[in-house]
């Protein structure tokens, strides 16, 4: 098919399937219901909602736990497969949200719990920092045999840690209840689609910028600040023969910009046709990686600040994922003047760069889910109906982490579900489809059509070439590097833990072959016929439930051989 008729075929579809529906619920129109028509999407409501939700969605905990962690470090099958990985991201990543609400209630006390080891929680090898400064102290006790106050809250309060995974223990009321809450709050949030989403990243996705802002502000007036600051800027260039600084960068970038989890796709999918979605790439882009790097100087003037405070190394006060978010950060604010206020206005920002992240994704998988049966759940209410029971069995999951052993229960997820092997495979599977199943100038000839020109040669390249070397490379080095998961990097997992995490990774990987092995058995012919078919772009209606003979473009043609419009296009691949 010429690319003219592609192009009319692809606006067709936008037009007719994808445009405003002012119904009572997202996408439904009474008189689409009585007159039986398809049921319709809605569309963002300006271009500064769509900005600020993917803002929110991939500016999140990453850029200020994940980032300088890591610097501090190393100085259609595919449609199936993201569901997969985003419905598991889901579960876990709103648990650090019900953290937060529980550190954010005990921040409103004159005295916060964790500086002191006067509590009911604290054992008797307790010692509060301020004592650690003590060097004739230091000389005649062991550093080995005592801990810190924030440790104990943190390990002993708050998540009441059990032995190991096979010791679930009791279930955390407190915790299980700012779970409830945080899922409330999403809930609410995206049950009216896009055009509610929209209005509430006004506040989510900038009251953040403003926080992280004032504690940049704070870090840099602290004493030692600036050697943390050396700390962050200058790298040990030795570390880049590791292979594992690489794999490490990889996984980064793809946490940090929730590629392969279909979010992304989900919200752009609710723009108008004409939309210039290749500037905004751009703008978001250097937008998130900035984030990274600006909390990167808030992150480590407090770490070296803590480090004076201490008289430790930088080092030495590093801590990773939830051991920075609520160990490090807790223990900075009981240093500073008005520890109460700095404790706040840091848990308000960690709840609400989590919490647009989540209901960005929560939308994104509500959306993929919803797609696949638009007939069905765009009517009446069934929508937001589908939202309560998918946001219900979601929070039933995640109470398994918010019991005495929930922890060991949420690393098993946040190593394995969503990590970085599963999105390197995803990602891989997409830059192949796109690039030489589909074709990438005829990806180019759609972009253009949208945006008005054609942008420079090297996205080409890179879906072809260089992403698609890079994520085998990555996934090549994650599997020799592959060391298995512990806690406190002393607790070792169970094999039955190891065998139920890898059973979490699979469960994504395996839709992308055994998507293409169901296509296969399901189309008739020879395996060589079966193979060329399935990888020609064809025409399936969106709305009806067809089987895999849908007619190539090749044999849409009239009687003199003209090519017939098709009433909606979609490209889909054996993929």
């Amino acid at each position: 098919m010429a690319n003219k008729e592609k192009l009319l075929c692809l606006k067709d579809f936008h037009k007719d399937i994808l445009k405003p529906s002012p119904g009572k619920s997202p996408g439904t129109r009474p008189e689409d219901e009585a007159e039986g028509k398809p049921p319709q999407r809605e569309k963002w409501a300006s271009k500064i909602d769509f900005v600020l939700s993917v803002a929110g969605g991939f500016v999140g905990l990453g850029n200020v736990w994940r980032f300088p962690y890591l610097c501090y470090k190393n100085g259609g099958g595919i449609g199936y497969a993201s569901i997969v990985i985003v419905s598991l991201l889901n579960v876990y990543y709103i648990v650090i949200l019900a953290w937060a609400t529980y550190y954010l209630f005990q921040s409103f006390q004159q005295e916060l719990p964790w500086a002191h080891c006067n509590h009911s929680w604290n054992t008797p090898q307790c010692l509060e920092d301020t004592l650690r400064r003590n060097k004739s102290l230091w000389v005649t006790l062991s550093p080995a045999n005592f801990t810190s106050p924030v440790i104990e809250f943190w390990e002993h309060n708050v998540l009441s840690l059990s032995p190991g995974i096979d010791h679930p223990g009791a279930l955390k009321w407190d915790l299980a209840l700012c779970l409830l809450l945080v899922w409330l709050v999403c809930f609410f949030c995206i049950w009216k689609g896009v055009r509610s989403t929209g209005k509430v990243v006004y506040f989510t996705a900038t009251f953040p910028f403003a926080m992280l802002l004032v504690l940049l502000v704070r870090g840099l007036t602290l004493p030692g600040a600036g050697a943390g600051i050396k700390f962050y800027l200058y790298p040990d260039l030795s570390r880049l023969e590791d292979p594992q600084v690489w794999i490490d960068a990889g996984t980064q970038i793809f946490f940090s910009y929730a590629i392969c989890l279909g979010a992304m796709t989900s919200l752009g999918s609710y723009n108008k046709y004409k939309y210039n979605s290749y500037r905004d790439c751009m703008l978001l882009g250097c937008l998130n990686s900035g984030t990274s790097f600006v909390s990167g100087f808030a992150i480590f003037s407090i770490l070296g600040f803590m480090a004076q405070e201490q008289g430790v190394d930088i080092a030495d006060v590093a801590e990773s994922g939830p051991g920075l978010a609520f160990i490090a950060y807790p223990k900075a604010v009981t240093m500073m003047p008005l520890p109460t206020f700095w404790s706040i206005l840091f848990f308000i920002m960690l709840l609400l760069l989590g919490l647009d992240s989540q209901f960005v994704e929560v939308e994104g998988q509500i959306t993929s889910l919803v797609d696949l049966y638009p007939s069905f759940l765009r009517k009446g209410y069934r929508r937001e109906v589908f939202i309560a029971i998918v946001c219900s069995i979601s929070y039933l999951l995640g109470l398994t982490m918010v019991t005495e052993g929930g922890m060991y229960v949420f690393q098993l997820f946040d190593y394995y579900a969503a990590s970085g092997v599963c999105l390197l495979w995803v990602a891989f599977f997409e830059c192949i489809v796109i690039a030489w199943i589909y074709g990438g100038d005829n990806f180019y000839v759609g972009i253009e059509d949208m945006i008005g020109y054609r942008p420079g040669p090297w996205m080409k390249y890179s879906w072809a070439v260089i992403t698609p070397v890079l994520c085998v490379g990555c996934f090549v080095f994650s599997l020799v590097k592959y060391v298995p998961l512990t806690y406190n990097k002393v607790y070792v997992y169970p094999t039955w833990a190891i065998g139920l995490g890898w059973g979490l990774a699979l469960s994504s990987m395996v839709c992308i072959p055994l998507a293409v092995l169901v296509r296969l058995c399901r189309t008739e012919g020879p395996l060589r016929v079966r193979l060329k078919y399935l990888l020609a772009p064809r025409e399936p209606n969106r709305w009806a439930v067809e089987h895999e003979g849908a007619t190539p473009f090749a044999a849409r043609s009239a009687a003199n051989g003209a090519l017939m419009q098709p009433t909606h296009i979609v490209v889909e691949t054996m993929m």
